[in-house]
């Protein structure tokens, strides 16, 4: 008797243990790759297979299978950080996806759904009892733990110049912040409005030999651009509007819409930037555009508001702000970029001749306080009306931050140093001295600044200036005098002549003080000085004929303000009726110096 009741006994607790981890059991049977084995039970006591059915049997089975499982589980909770690091060490596998430069792994570990066998379905157990066991044994691992061990970590490309804090660069904004950025767009406004005191005070109130200052003793919006970056799957585009006095001034220096029809200045006076390409995947980038884009010959940017100064020296304002045509910026490491150029010409909308210009940019940071830049430029002929006159050109030019302490009254300091070599060649002039070729026809400058930021950057202070060496005058601005452009220049230009072996030298100083309560804004002052070898910046009697300009800058005007209809001073004389007085003649000074007050807003 007490055997069958010690058999009951058995039999029952069996039982209930059986039905109280039956839910478990089915669980971790319909797991995927589970590492379970069937177990062999052991008897009890002799033969007790006998009185146990066989879903008796199967039960006793997946508890014998669930006490394996844990015991599994246990000893595998050492290897999943191991397994990972194994796993790092050998880097993306066949699985991993490259984009944007950033490796993702493609393989992830799914949820799977767990089945419940069929003949276990009819004995569930309720589910408030399986949450009891699930709580008493833990979370499922196994999931989790496969994860670690098979996902690859990502592994980030640092993009290009990203790395590190270039606000400081002269050239680059300092704002670090944009309110309104998307996925698909980037916005910008700029806004940049100046008033100029002449000391020389032109009763005109016109400025000659800048590509930045052109009026005084009037307030001037100088740039309103509205615009911004474009970028989806690796599609990108710029646009950049250019209202104000840029719209006029930037277009009269390219000689260019005078070669062949349609009226190439009056097509994209209103852009300072607008082009559209690709973003290929290829080390850390590699972008094709094809457009109008800023150049950086010359270090200072096109939009003042990034730079140190207000009126930059000769080799930065004398030089191109923009080209047209295609560049490759292409991006080695996150510290070098190399853009080479096939663009229409120097700083032009279309070709002055019939040979586009090659050149390119290379661009080095090895260090968070080095910049190194180097323009080079060649093959176009830029001169409107010569063929076969070739123009080469380099710009180098390094940045240094050697003083950077943040928590200092003086909290940063920095300099820059540029140098520029060029020359023409063939139709008449030579890159090198005076021979059979021609007179020598080259440029020669160099600029330096200094940059102080003071009290946490919310002062800044720039002192700094440059020279030029430049016979031929071929990248001396042409005064505007009569209305004079680089197109009607390239005919004739009877006041301030540009032919070959025609000499220029100059060199300049600034000081400038920058408020800069915001990224956003910053209030500029400052005074330059520039000298002249030969008379060249306008003086007190203007450089407007009586009466306004009379629409034929190439001749010679009469006093009454007439054209005279000639090349030549003496023909001139006696068209305008005899004697020397009879010609008008513009108001021209070796020196001149002023006082450039600004607002200037990025957005």
């Amino acid at each position: 008797m007490r055997k069958w009741v010690k058999r009951g006994l058995s039999f029952g607790l069996s039982v209930l243990v059986s039905l109280s981890v039956c839910d478990a059991g089915r669980a971790d049977d319909g797991k995927a790759g589970s590492d379970s084995k069937p177990a062999t039970v052991k008897p009890v006591e002799s033969k007790p297979e006998a009185a146990l059915t066989d879903r008796e049997r199967w039960l006793l089975e997946r508890v014998e299978q669930l006490e394996k499982r844990v015991a599994d589980l246990e000893s595998k909770d050492a290897k999943p950080a191991v397994e990972a690091a194994a796993v790092k060490e050998k880097g993306p596998g066949p699985g991993a996806n490259v984009s944007g430069g950033m490796t993702n792994s493609a393989t992830t570990i799914a949820n799977v759904s767990l089945a419940t066998p069929a003949s276990a379905t009819a004995g569930a157990v309720p589910s408030s009892m399986s949450a009891s066991i699930a709580a008493a044994i833990g979370p499922n691992t196994v999931s989790s733990t496969s994860a670690s061990a098979t996902q690859v970590p990502e592994k980030k490309k640092i993009e290009p110049f990203s790395d590190a804090d270039w606000t400081w660069l002269n050239g680059n904004p300092r704002t670090k912040e944009i309110y309104w950025d998307s996925k698909f767009f980037t916005p910008e406004v700029r806004a940049d409005i100046n008033y100029v005191y002449d000391f020389n005070h032109p009763v005109d109130h016109s400025i000659g030999g800048s590509s930045e200052l052109f009026r005084s003793s009037e307030v001037q919006l100088e740039q309103l651009g509205v615009g911004g970056d474009f970028h989806y799957d690796n599609v990108r585009g710029r646009l950049m509007t250019q209202f104000g006095m840029y719209s006029v001034t930037t277009p009269r220096n390219d000689p260019s819409p005078g070669h062949g029809q349609w009226d190439l200045a009056g097509a994209y006076r209103y852009l300072s930037e607008a082009y559209g390409g690709y973003h290929f995947n290829v080390w850390h980038g590699i972008n094709v555009d094809a457009g109008i884009f800023m150049s950086y010959v010359g270090l200072f940017s096109y939009y003042n508001f990034d730079n140190w100064a207000y009126q930059p020296s000769y080799v930065s304002s004398n030089t191109p702000w923009f080209f047209q045509g295609v560049r490759v910026q292409i991006f080695p490491t996150a510290h070098l970029k190399i853009e080479p150029w096939f663009i229409n010409g120097w700083q032009s909308y279309g070709s002055a001749n019939h040979k586009p210009g090659l050149g390119g940019q290379i661009k080095w940071t090895p260090k968070p306080w080095l910049n190194i830049i180097s323009n080079n430029y060649g093959l176009g002929e830029d001169d409107l009306f010569i063929h076969g006159r070739s123009r080469i050109h380099t710009d180098n030019s390094i940045e240094v931050k050697y003083y950077d302490k943040p928590e200092k009254p003086l909290d940063k300091m920095a300099f820059t140093l540029t140098g520029d070599l060029g020359c023409e060649y063939g139709s008449g002039v030579s890159f090198y001295g005076n021979h059979k070729g021609g007179p020598k026809q080259s440029f020669v400058g160099w600029m330096g600044y200094n940059r102080f930021w003071f009290h946490r950057d919310l002062f800044g202070l720039t002192v700094g200036g440059g020279k030029i060496n430049n016979p031929g005058r071929y990248l001396v601005l042409i005064p505007p005098i009569n209305g004079e452009s680089a197109v009607t220049a390239a005919t004739n230009s009877p006041y301030f002549t540009g032919n070959p072996g025609d000499p220029f030298k100059a060199w300049d100083s600034s000081i400038t003080f920058d408020y800069m309560p915001k990224q956003y804004i910053t209030f500029r002052a400052e005074y330059d000085y520039r000298h002249a070898s030969v008379p060249y910046w306008t003086g007190q009697g203007g450089i407007t004929p009586p009466g306004g300009n009379n629409g034929s800058p190439q001749f010679y005007t009469c006093s009454s303000g007439a054209s005279s209809g000639q090349t030549s001073l003496g023909a001139a004389e006696t068209a305008c009726g005899g004697g020397l007085n009879s010609v008008w003649f513009p108001d021209l000074r070796k020196n001149e110096s002023f006082i450039d007050l600004s607002i200037m807003v990025k957005f």
